[in-house]
């Protein structure tokens, strides 16, 4: 049985550190020294990966933020200021994936790099924070699944129980499932990266980024079905009836789109269009 701590690590006057901030700053310091070693591997520039991160973590964090209030806004309507309160919680890795992107394709154009060579030495660090981050979610006791009897199962307050399973008390540790998928991925893309390396598998430029998006899109869809907090397009959580689950849609539409990109890449045997290179930039 998993239970939470709290959110709070420790609180020193006004000052108060918590969990989901040390997390994500973890992530973020690992993410850092492991892209620039794999960028260093892939023969690029050892300063470009510390030059993007204070953009791309603020583009994610940015993107995040506002995709998840995007779909919430009701609930931020009584206090407006309320949607800047990140360290409560409330952040999309769909809305980071996409702000993320966009800092990324911008800093490309600017260096004059290439978007996919760049993004696949993040992604192993972007999943890897993935798999930390979720244990935010944990000390805050959010994000969690429908009730259970597992052994594994995870106690949440009543105060963070929604209406209707306020008798429950044990709940699927759905942040543990995707944790852990996440791991395994993290695991699959720095061997993938490797083989690529010793020439010992084809691994042209992005197909990495496809992979990760193909796979983490893939077990995010049947985590996403167990939780009981979805984003909803059209319905209301807990199970979004009459409407969509928008990371379950936002995952679908991910896998169409890394699928292409690897029959792009190994079907057809063309290399993927760059939007970080100017038409008049070399490839």
């Amino acid at each position: 049985m998993f239970t939470s701590p709290g959110p709070e690590l420790f609180q020193l006057g006004p000052f108060v550190l918590r969990w989901y901030g040390l997390l994500i700053a973890v992530a973020v310091l690992i993410g850092l020294n492991l892209s620039s070693w794999l960028a260093r591997q892939r023969g690029l520039d050892a300063n470009l990966i510390s030059d993007l991160l204070p953009i791309l973590v603020l583009a994610a964090v940015i993107g995040a933020r506002t995709y998840y209030v995007a779909f919430e806004w009701d609930s931020y309507q009584r206090s407006w200021w309320d949607a800047f309160a990140i360290w409560k919680g409330g952040i999309a890795i769909h809305g980071a994936l996409l702000g993320g992107s966009l800092a990324v394709i911008l800093f490309c154009r600017w260096r004059r790099v290439s978007f996919w060579n760049v993004l696949d030495v993040l992604v192993p660090s972007v999943v890897l924070g993935q798999a930390i981050g979720r244990w935010g979610n944990f000390f805050n006791s959010e994000a969690f699944g429908v009730p259970t009897d597992l052994p594994w199962k995870l106690f949440i307050p009543a105060a963070n129980r929604p209406g209707v399973f306020k008798t429950a008390e044990f709940f699927h540790p759905t942040f543990l499932y995707e944790s852990i998928w996440n791991i395994g991925l993290f695991v699959l893309l720095m061997v993938l990266f490797r083989l690529g390396r010793q020439n010992k598998i084809p691994l042209p430029s992005g197909a990495l980024s496809c992979i990760y998006l193909l796979s983490y899109s893939l077990g995010r869809i049947w985590i996403e079905g167990l939780r009981i907090d979805p984003l909803c397009l059209g319905g209301q959580p807990p199970f979004c009836d009459g409407g969509l689950r928008i990371a379950q849609l936002m995952s679908l539409s991910l896998m169409a789109i890394a699928g292409l990109g690897l029959f792009w890449l190994y079907g057809r045997k063309s290399p993927l269009p760059d939007p970080g290179l100017k038409k008049a930039d070399p490839s």
